[in-house]
């Protein structure tokens, strides 16, 4: 049951504003839950991973037809701009991951960082909503900034979709269109931390429960899925109010099991 339940948490949090990481140390926390292990967190990374591009599908097919004319013609048009622009907004946190793994896994994972990123990164939210723009383009240079914000994401709670929608709006970009370029960024930035997770998995040799992971994988792609089309449709209507409203509670909550008040 409560693979189910943690494969739900991880498609349901990957894309909104509000920290997957935070969410799944809870159960861990509050239920005992063991950890699922490296094969467990790669099929879910990949359930998410294809709710995205299910939901790109039409982008990824002309980011295709447009990579290739720029390669063969030298043709530039709008998403091969756009695709050049993902690339350079991807290549900070893969340098500054490959960099800080270690790093992170050892001193970044503890309940008192969690709870701080997820309260500060949360106001910072709610500030950027507040003065958000009404920009569709993503420039070279919102691309570079979107990019070097995303490096913050490699501590746990301060959300990966969370960082880069805050950057966008800080930068003057509408709300469906900085969630737009942070969830097409999630497209390289989960197939780069899947791959790595995938090449541990090897050396480690973990057994694997293929049928458990296949089962993993559909449920957190399925609700991903869901989520982003959600998040997507109201977000011009709702705003980011909402999840700032419930970083804090959460934030408040992982305060209280780090002082051992709620354990």
């Amino acid at each position: 049951m409560h693979l189910i339940a943690l494969a739900l948490i991880q498609g349901v949090t990957e894309f909104l504003p509000i920290s997957s990481s935070a969410h799944l140390i809870l159960p861990a926390q509050l239920l005992g839950w063991p950890d699922q292990g490296l094969a467990f967190d790669i099929a879910v990374h990949l359930g998410t991973l294809g709710a995205v591009i299910v939901y790109f599908r039409d982008d990824l097919a002309h980011f295709a037809a447009s990579g290739w004319t720029l390669v063969a013609r030298r043709e530039r048009d709008e998403y091969s701009d756009l695709l050049l622009r993902l690339a350079l907004a991807t290549l900070p946190v893969v340098i500054v991951g490959f960099l800080l793994e270690d790093f992170v896994a050892t001193q970044l994972r503890s309940v008192w960082v969690i709870a701080a990123t997820t309260i500060l990164f949360g106001l910072l939210l709610w500030f950027a909503d507040r003065h958000h723009g009404a920009r569709e383009a993503v420039t070279w240079r919102d691309a570079l900034v979107i990019g070097l914000m995303q490096v913050l994401a490699i501590a746990p709670g301060t959300s990966r979709s969370g960082i880069t929608i805050t950057a966008a709006l800080l930068l003057g970009l509408s709300r469906t269109s900085a969630a737009r370029f942070s969830f097409l960024l999630a497209i390289p930035t989960i197939a780069g931390a899947a791959l790595l997770t995938g090449i541990e998995i090897a050396a480690a040799r973990e057994p694997a429960r293929w049928g458990m992971l296949a089962s993993a994988a559909l449920l957190s792609g399925v609700a991903a899925y869901l989520c982003i089309r959600t998040f997507i449709a109201l977000i011009e209507r709702t705003g980011m109010l909402p999840y700032v409203v419930y970083r804090l509670l959460l934030g408040a909550l992982l305060l209280l099991i780090g002082f051992g008040v709620w354990s």
